[in-house]
């Protein structure tokens, strides 16, 4: 099974009214488990940065204008997402915004049914905690100290670690399976003979006493 843990950064939050995609990074899973095939890139959004995205994700209009547009790398990026889940973390922000760049290029639309939303696997296990990536590395354990800012890719793997954990860990739904890899323990039993059950002579002999001491027992009927 194929999925594609999916991020995206950009210039703001409404593409409708101008906000364009900076970057997107994917991760591709393989039966849940992260494969070493990516797909990251910087784009130039062909505008202004406002200061609010910049210290969020920290990239300049200078250092976008020195890499390709979304039309230049979209078929790339179809290409890798083919027709598998997305995971992503608030899926609706990220769809409006790939499918407006989509648009503009005369591409299909990503079906939001594609989407696997974190954010609502989250709410639904821990009704009323945080459900930020950030929050979720901290129940999990995950180690983010890496993210002093948002960053496409680095956020995605972060996400592709924090959706394991929310599907039930690495083997789903086991909770006591046999890890990867690991070798199989084979245990050794001894046969033992089947234990009597017929009464001994002896046994039999002591009956008979006790029963002579008793008025009309039931075992003589």
């Amino acid at each position: 099974m194929r999925e594609i843990v999916l991020d995206t950064e950009t210039t703001g939050l409404d593409p409708k009214s101008g906000d364009r995609i900076v970057e997107v990074g994917c991760l591709e899973l393989i039966n849940h488990v992260p494969s070493q095939s990516t797909f990251h890139r910087y784009i130039n959004p062909e505008r202004d940065m406002p200061t609010e995205a910049f210290n969020v994700h920290g990239l300049s209009e200078e250092f976008l204008r020195k890499h390709p547009t979304f039309s230049e790398v979209a078929d790339d990026f179809v290409a890798f997402i083919g027709n598998d889940p997305l995971i992503i973390h608030n899926a609706e922000f990220d769809l409006r915004f790939l499918n407006a760049e989509l648009a503009r290029l005369q591409k299909p639309p990503i079906p939001s049914a594609r989407a696997i939303d974190t954010v609502r696997i989250a709410r639904q296990r821990y009704p009323g905690a945080q459900a930020s990536l950030d929050a979720l590395c901290r129940r999990f354990g995950i180690d983010n100290s890496r993210r002093s800012k948002h960053g496409a890719l680095l956020d995605a793997e972060l996400l592709a670690e924090v959706y394991l954990e929310l599907i039930g860990g690495r083997q789903p739904g086991l909770t006591f399976a046999q890890q990867a890899g690991e070798a199989e323990t084979v245990v050794e039993r001894q046969a033992r003979p089947p234990r009597p059950h017929r009464a001994s002579d002896a046994e039999l002999e002591a009956h008979a006493d006790f029963l002579e001491k008793l008025t009309d027992p039931i075992w003589r009927r």
